[in-house]
C-alpha cells in the first residue's frame, strides 16, 4: 500500500478488510467486527502513523479532537447480515476527515465483490421513471419513511445495513436514503465520501451540513438522495418537523 493517495488507501482497506470477512465468514459476526477491525488499525498505523482513528470497534480516544486528520472506519457495517449468510447487504466503511470533513473515502460490498471509493467516483445512473424508491430497514423502517411514503407517495425497498442502503442510492438501484432514530460517524462517514463524490446530496434531515469528529460521535440522522429530487425529499420532512427525526 505504501505510496498510495488518501483516497487510493480507503479503497485498499476496504477491499483487504472484505476479503479477511469473506475468508472468515464462517466464524461469525463478533469475529468478523473483532478482526477487521484488527486488520484496519494495523494497517492504518503502518501507512499513515500521523492520523488518529475513530472505529466503532474500540475505544474511542479523545486525542483524536486535537488531530485535523481522522480515519473514521467500520470494520464490519451490517453484522447481522454478515452472520446470515449468503445475505450480500452488509458493508466496509473506511473514510478519512479532514477539519470535521469527509476528504476520502470507500464502502466495500465484499459480498459482491465491489468497493465504492472517492479516487473514481461511479457514475449515477439515469432514474427510471416511476415512484421514488426510498431504502429502508428490513427489520425497523424509520419514521421518516412513513413521511416520505404518505406525502411523496415513495415505494420502500427493504435492505440491510447503512452502507448497503447508501450505495444503493450510489448505484441506482434505489433513489433515496433517509434515516431518523439514532446512527454514528461511522455508520455514515464513509458512505457521504462517495456518495458526495458522486453527485448526490448529502445532509441532515433538516437540510444542514453533516460534520465529523465531534466529541460526541452520536450523529443521529441522514439524507441521501439524488440531487434533482432533494427539494422534494427535504420540503416533505420539513413538512411533518421533528417527528420526521424521531
Amino acid at each position: 500500500m505504501t505510496g498510495e493517495d488518501d483516497h487510493e488507501l480507503a479503497a485498499s482497506l476496504a477491499a483487504h478488510a472484505g476479503q479477511l470477512l469473506l475468508d472468515i465468514r464462517v466464524q461469525g459476526g463478533a469475529e468478523g467486527d473483532r478482526q477487521s477491525n484488527e486488520l484496519l488499525l494495523r494497517l492504518l498505523a503502518q501507512e499513515r502513523p500521523e492520523d488518529a482513528v475513530l472505529s466503532e470497534e474500540s475505544t474511542d480516544d479523545p486525542a483524536r479532537l486535537q488531530n485535523r486528520r481522522v480515519w473514521i472506519v467500520d470494520p464490519l457495517d451490517g453484522t447481522r447480515e454478515y452472520g446470515e449468510p449468503p445475505r450480500e447487504d452488509w458493508a466496509v466503511h473506511v473514510a478519512l476527515t479532514v477539519d470535521g470533513q469527509p476528504a476520502a473515502g470507500a464502502v466495500g460490498l465484499p459480498a459482491i465483490g465491489l468497493v465504492l471509493h472517492t479516487g473514481e467516483p461511479p457514475d449515477l445512473p439515469v432514474r427510471p421513471s416511476g415512484p421514488i424508491r426510498l431504502a429502508v430497514s428490513r427489520t425497523r423502517p424509520s419514521a421518516c419513511a412513513d413521511s416520505l411514503v404518505a406525502r411523496l407517495g415513495a415505494d420502500l425497498v427493504p435492505m440491510g445495513s447503512a452502507g448497503a442502503k447508501a450505495m444503493a442510492v450510489v448505484r441506482g438501484a434505489v433513489d433515496v436514503y433517509a434515516h431518523s432514530g439514532g446512527q454514528y460517524e461511522w455508520d455514515s462517514c464513509a458512505p457521504v465520501a462517495v456518495a458526495a463524490a458522486a453527485g448526490l446530496h448529502v445532509s441532515r434531515l433538516d437540510g444542514s451540513p453533516l460534520r465529523y469528529n465531534n466529541p460526541d460521535p452520536y450523529l443521529p440522522d441522514l439524507l441521501i438522495c439524488r440531487p434533482e429530487l432533494s427539494d422534494a425529499v427535504l420540503g416533505a420532512l420539513r413538512a411533518v418537523g421533528p417527528e420526521a427525526a424521531r
